[in-house]
């Protein structure tokens, strides 16, 4: 039975894994990363969450190694953000905040008090550096923390902590060409040397030298991004520095010059952040769709953490993919992503437009702006469109199959310009009574289409596609909604302000439903007792529930809904409603106009699509208020992308035993106490198998057996018949006996009479059986004499298997 108390709105997954740089561990075995209020801990050889540090009440802004390795909250007061830290300054840590103006922000150090307490409170502050950027990416500090650099705009500023002082230098796009990008990106320190490289918009890496004058400071220019450069990272050792761009290729340069550089090409994606571990053996970037790939020192991708792709506009909503519960959406351009909802990791992309994506932001790219499963996802439509003016409208929709033996989804018929203005919507009707799938789509042409699957096979050619069975229309309005009833009965129409019924066998229209309250966005069928009712959502904030069997408004509420969704388990449906602090959540039952569940302020911002997952295993709630979610579980999605949902478990007990048998092992400190621990379980294990290898019987190969070869080389129409064979080919299975002086007893010496064996007088007698049955068939008499209780003990006794008798 789970409390009422325990059930709250969480971040589910999905975050922003790229919003800062990941850290390593000390020992490489472990990538950090940012998601949301929480930090992730991945693996970095099976790309498995193996741990997740909750303790934030907001949005995570910065992540680093603590060198003491204490575990304590200090209270700052302020707003961070950004975290930086270093071995040489133990008690103290450097963030940004903004105390005055929004826009302007400092570098402070804060410094740590000593207590046993859990949290305390850390006040002192001291000031660095004014007039920085935000982001972390435009800090660094060098030379073993001798100094610290910080740009924004078109100014480098470096402060010195032993002499307190700080230079400045500017670079002016006055003095450049025309259309010159002089702005700094981002920073990066040599590790052992005043060494400062600063990257820039026009692409350029700039190195410079004799900083700590004003007047003598020098600095030399390496150029290969095409673009801006989005950040740098110097090695370990200082001996290479790496950039990264919107190119998607990570860049090494060695020695620092022009003519000697490496390449890692294809990586996916523009690269947000560089990370370089303590060991300097791996290097990781973290990239605009939400990736983070592991790679190794010679510049070999080893690992890619895939978080939830964040698309610029999610078109097809949230779908839940009926084979694997996994949440479909939107991913990297011209793709569907297929993302798990259990384990918080992309399962894989669908690629839809199956043509080349060039990134070019002036360039009007093909948009994937439906999609929609049907018959229980053994079939997907997809709509993808591109408009370069407005009469210039290219459209098509594809209809792809799932391939069992493929394990995926296969391109089935292909239609141009299905309708000739844009699609609103589709849908599948799932109805199990209906043997051919049916799809409906509607478009602002003011017409709705049923397409239906046939098989156009003959003797000469097997094909199966999909064609238009009829075209439906009312009063040329533009059709902008459609679903069907649960039974497959009833297609629901609405065109503009108007709900329309039509009968799916004869495609009849059957009754009209008009409250002129708007434009109806929302349209949806109740479910199992409450299947008699429809209901529609208007632009002006109406919500109406028709009775199908009476043909009338039952009720309307005042509402503002944004987002409608019913539940394919029960009868409830969620309704998500925009108000002026937030978005809130509705949950009620057709039948019924009092909402079994109201939440206000969900979410600050809009909330755009929800969906109801089903449940594997079924909640416990006894609350009313709180039984809707029993069955299924509601994601929903907000204007930012964060995908959040009520929940009764933190975010470490959602882990899979594999991830947490993993950081148990991984996770065992090297210590004495340890290899002694270590050294006895060795031992236990060393145990357990020589007892389990002693319980086994070695049998005598068959190449050895004299009978097995005689059955083996001799023609089989020459052989005796099988009842003569049989005898003699179970006496070459039986196992010599031997003695208590190790002496084997011969083979003509007869077991009752030998004095010297240990088996008692009933095992003597069932030898004696398997000997008396030596002239009958033993597939019939043998398992006649016997019973149950004697062949278990014969096989003890004998230790050799007899089950294929029974097929001889």
């Amino acid at each position: 039975m789970v409390e009422e108390e325990s059930v709250r709105v969480v971040r589910c997954g999905g975050s922003e894994l790229n919003f800062r740089r990941a850290v390593f561990s000390a020992d490489s075995k472990y990538i950090f990363c940012v998601s949301g209020d929480f930090v992730k801990v991945h693996s970095t050889a099976t790309e498995e969450c193996v741990h997740i540090l909750q303790g934030h009440r907001n949005l995570v802004t910065g992540i680093q190694l603590n060198p003491n390795n204490h575990l304590q909250t200090f209270v700052v007061g302020l707003k961070l953000h950004a975290l930086f830290t270093l071995p040489s300054a133990e008690d103290s840590v450097f963030v940004i905040i903004n105390k005055e103006k929004p826009d302007v922000f400092q570098l402070v150090s804060v410094k740590l008090p000593k207590s046993s307490s859990q949290e305390i409170e850390a006040k002192e502050l001291s000031f660095v550096l004014d007039y920085i950027n935000q982001s972390p990416k435009c800090i660094a500090f060098g030379n073993e923390g001798e100094y610290v650099a910080a740009v924004r705009d078109f100014y480098l500023s470096v402060y010195f902590f032993k002499k307190k002082t700080t230079s400045r230098f500017t670079l002016s796009s006055s003095r450049n060409k025309k259309h010159a990008k002089n702005n700094f990106t981002c920073v990066a320190c040599h590790p052992k040397e005043d060494c400062i490289a600063t990257g820039h918009k026009d692409g350029k890496i700039r190195l410079w030298r004799n900083f700590d004058d004003d007047k003598k400071y020098t600095y030399t220019c390496l150029h290969w991004h095409h673009d801006m450069v989005m950040d740098l990272a110097f090695s370990v050792t200082g001996t290479s520095l790496l950039s990264g761009g919107r190119e998607s290729v990570l860049v090494e340069w060695r020695d620092a010059t022009e003519k000697n550089k490496e390449f890692l090409p294809r990586l996916g994606a523009t690269i947000e952040h560089i990370s370089v571990s303590p060991a300097g053996d791996l290097f990781c970037t973290s990239h605009s769709d939400n990736k983070i790939i592991v790679i190794h020192r010679n510049l070999e991708a080893s690992a890619v953490i895939q978080g939830l792709v964040k698309d610029s506009n999610i078109f097809t909503g949230l779908m839940v993919d009926p084979r694997t519960k996994a949440l479909v959406l939107n991913g990297k351009p011209g793709h569907l992503q297929f993302y798990s909802l259990q384990h918080d990791k992309q399962l894989y992309n669908l690629d839809i437009i199956q043509q080349e994506y060039i990134n070019d932001y002036g360039l009007i790219q093909i948009e994937l702006t439906k999609a929609a499963f049907g018959c229980y996802g053994n079939w997907l439509a997809t709509v993808e469109q591109r408009q370069e003016k407005e009469t210039e409208l290219e459209l098509q929709m594809k209809l792809w199959m799932y391939n069992k033996k493929t394990q995926g989804f296969v391109l089935n018929t292909k239609v141009n310009m299905p309708h000739e203005d844009h699609i609103t919507a589709l849908c599948f009707c799932n109805a199990e009574k209906f043997e051919n799938p049916t799809l409906v789509t509607s478009s602002k042409d003011g017409h709705f289409k049923v397409w239906i699957l046939t098989d156009d096979s003959d003797i000469y050619k097997k094909a199966v596609g999909w064609t238009c069975d009829f075209v439906g229309s009312y009063h040329k309005y533009q059709a902008t909604n459609c679903c069907f009833s649960e039974d497959g009965s009833l297609l629901a129409v609405s065109f503009e302000e108007i709900v329309t019924i039509w009968d799916s066998e004869t495609w009849e229209l059957k009754c009209t439903f008009c409250q002129r309250a708007g434009k109806i966005r929302h349209l949806c069928f109740g479910r199992l007792t409450c299947s008699k009712y429809l209901l529609g959502a208007t632009e002006n904030g109406i919500l109406c529930c028709w009775n199908l069997l009476s043909c009338a408004l039952e009720w309307s509420a005042k509402l503002n809904v944004r987002v409608m969704e019913p539940d394919p388990n029960s009868e409830n449906i969620a309704a998500i409603s925009r108000s002026s602090v937030g978005s809130d959540l509705f949950v009620f039952k057709p039948s019924e106009p009092r909402p079994l569940y109201i939440q206000k302020n969900i979410s600050r911002e809009e909330v755009q699509w929800g969906v109801f997952v089903p449940r594997d295993v079924p909640e416990s709630f006894t609350s009313e208020a709180y039984q809707w979610l029993n069955r299924s579980q509601f994601y929903f999605l907000t204007k930012s992308q964060s995908l959040l949902t009520f929940s009764t478990k933190s975010p470490e007990e959602k882990l899979t035993p594999t991830s947490k048998q993993l950081l148990a092992e991984e996770s065992l400190p090297t210590t004495p106490f340890y290899f002694i621990l270590g050294k006895h379980r060795e031992q236990q294990d060393e145990k357990i198998n020589e007892a389990f290898e002693s319980e086994l019987v070695q049998l005598p190969l068959t190449e050895n057996i004299p009978a097995i070869s005689e059955l083996l080389h001799t023609p089989a129409h020459v052989l005796p018949s099988a009842s003569f064979l049989c005898s003699k080919f179970v006496s070459s299975l039986l196992l010599s006996k031997e003695t208590k002086s190790g002496e084997e007893i011969p083979e003509d010496v007869d077991m009752e009479e030998g004095k010297e064996s240990d088996d008692s007088d009933e095992e003597n007698d069932f030898t004696e059986k398997i000997q008396d049955t030596n002239n009958t068939d033993l597939g019939e008499d043998l398992l006649h004499q016997l019973s149950k209780s004697e062949e278990k003990e014969l096989r003890k006794f004998r230790k050799v298997d007899y089950s294929w008798i029974t097929v001889l």
